[in-house]
């Protein structure tokens, strides 16, 4: 069968090639659940101290992989063994780098319906989700890899201003070991991709995945491992974050961390990481991203998207449609056709075909649910969900009913808060500089969307929306859904720290530091 592209903008699952391949790759995910795993320090396996269960938020009483729960000792030895093998690699052609790199791609590829059922057992994703995540991961390295070619290896001449016995160049060197600590919501994307990006320019790394997610990287592992990256290139510690991630973030034998997670953490990271000098600190944390609806919009395909965003993966997505602002004379007829269509979401077990929507990652998450749900019903309305999905096999697992709230006030933290669950809030506005106003009246800064038919409307959302991510009139996705190549992906204000997006053509060249060279004959 030839290999099918599957991406987050995908809308229809009607190839029975594809369906056929995935049942396989369910069964081959079965067969692996439940198996001990290590970590991977200097290319020996390491026991750390004792063992954790990751369980499936599907069912709670499925294991889906038990694994060696690191230490602080293993997070040393692994920035003892990084650095050991730093100078080797930086040293290794980087055409060979990349080489070895798009053979991690490919097999990743390769094993994308494995991978995948095992994504969904592990954290809750639909086939569709799942797949599109293993896909991206593979296409995160090609794409970086891709960029660094396209910039020789970020070398390039400088003038010499006239003088022909003069030679300059710029260069970009590695900083030395990265430490990238990733979340459960993109498990291998985020993983993969700020570890592509170091190790390409030279840099070696220390993967600390979400405990929640820790199968996914090992699985990563596995896909580099079998490629050759040499060892000490790449290491993995898993386990908590108070003293893996905190060993991380504290050793001085981190020369720069990629973190993927909540604002208060990733500020926590940005102010205390460096101490001595700076070093590079790429911090992702999230947002609270709005969709704007016009009143000239198309209200069917509005309603479409911002369903597929509000509620793909449960809202679980950093660049989640949390918050929706319509301009009243559309507000019902919106409201009517988004409450139809949320209401037809089919929730159930992910790995199943008709599923769209699984359950969220754990009790703590359905917590948060249940608390802004009782919030909404004090201060608002909710127009259709709110409930925890209970009976039969639901019990075992962690599903809630996909959301919409309205009538809350326009400052109520519902709308200001991320949640990281599938609830989203509908104001009415009276115009669209309203609802830019109270769009960008957020700490974050990601995603944003609007509808509308005017183009002179489109201009002045793109001219005046303080998000890093824009679509405008999108079916697939109000806010969701970028690409490595097609749409960079990076937030403004409190969403990120360096003003550069990841699936860009900046985001490698964040892992290396400028150096001039001049040379006279």
């Amino acid at each position: 069968m030839e290999r099918i592209k599957i991406t987050y903008a995908t809308l229809r699952a009607d190839n029975e090639d594809l369906h056929a391949a995935y049942e396989a790759g369910v069964a081959k995910a079965r067969a692996r659940l439940g198996d001990g795993y290590l970590n991977l320090v200097g290319g020996k396996p390491t026991e750390g101290d004792g063992t954790f269960e990751v369980r499936s938020p599907v069912d709670t009483d499925i294991v889906v992989a038990v694994v060696a729960k690191g230490t602080r000792e293993d997070v040393r030895d692994a920035i003892a063994a990084a650095r050991a093998a730093q100078p080797a690699w930086r040293k290794t052609p980087w055409r060979d780098r990349l080489a070895v790199l798009r053979r991690a791609a490919d097999l990743i590829s390769e094993r994308q319906m494995e991978y995948g059922a095992l994504v969904a057992y592990e954290v809750g994703k639909s086939r569709l989700e799942a797949l599109g995540e293993v896909e991206e991961a593979a296409d995160l390295i090609r794409y970086y890899c891709d960029v660094y070619e396209r910039n020789d290896g970020y070398e390039h001449g400088m003038d010499n201003l006239g003088d022909p016995a003069v030679h300059t160049r710029s260069v970009l060197r590695p900083f030395g070991v990265f430490a990238v600590i990733s979340p459960f919501n993109f498990p291998m994307a985020l993983a993969m991709g700020p570890s592509a990006g170091a190790m390409m320019g030279g840099n070696t790394v220390i993967l600390k995945p979400a405990s929640a997610a820790s199968l996914s990287g090992l699985l990563l592992t596995e896909a580099i491992r079998d490629a050759g990256v040499p060892d000490g290139v790449f290491n993995l510690v898993c386990g908590p974050g108070d003293t893996v991630g905190a060993e991380l973030q504290e050793n001085p034998g981190i020369d720069g961390i990629v973190f993927t997670g909540s604002y208060e953490v990733g500020m926590g990271i940005y102010r205390s990481f460096s101490r001595r000098f700076p070093k590079p600190t790429i911090i992702e944390m999230g947002g609270k991203n709005p969709a704007i609806v016009c009143r000239s919009a198309d209200l069917e395909e509005a309603a479409e998207g911002i369903m597929r965003s509000a509620f793909g993966f449960g809202g679980q997505k950093c660049s989640a449609n949390s918050r929706v602002y319509v301009e009243r004379p559309v507000h019902d007829e919106l409201m009517r056709l988004l409450v139809e269509k949320t209401e037809q979401i089919t929730v159930g077990d992910p790995l199943e075909r008709p599923t769209w929507l699984g359950p969220i990652i754990d009790a703590q998450a359905v917590a948060r649910f249940e608390e802004a749900a009782a919030e909404a019903r004090r201060d608002g309305r909710i127009l259709t969900g709110g409930e925890r999905i209970t009976g039969g096999a639901f019990d075992r697992g962690f599903y809630v009913q996909p959301t919409i709230v309205g009538h809350l006030p326009a400052h109520h933290r519902i709308f200001q808060d991320e949640l990281f669950v599938p609830l989203t809030a509908v104001h009415a506005v009276e115009s669209l500089g309203e609802a830019v106003t109270l769009a960008n009246d957020s700490l974050y800064g990601l995603t944003a969307g609007v509808y509308t038919e005017d183009p002179a409307e489109v201009e002045r959302f793109l001219d005046e929306i303080h998000s890093g991510v824009l679509y405008v009139n999108r079916r697939a996705g109000a806010t969701t859904g970028a690409w490595p190549g097609v749409q960079p992906f990076g937030g403004w204000k409190g969403s990120g720290s360096t003003g550069k997006a990841g699936l860009s053509l900046y985001y490698p060249a964040q892992f290396l530091r400028e150096q001039s060279h001049t040379i006279v004959d």
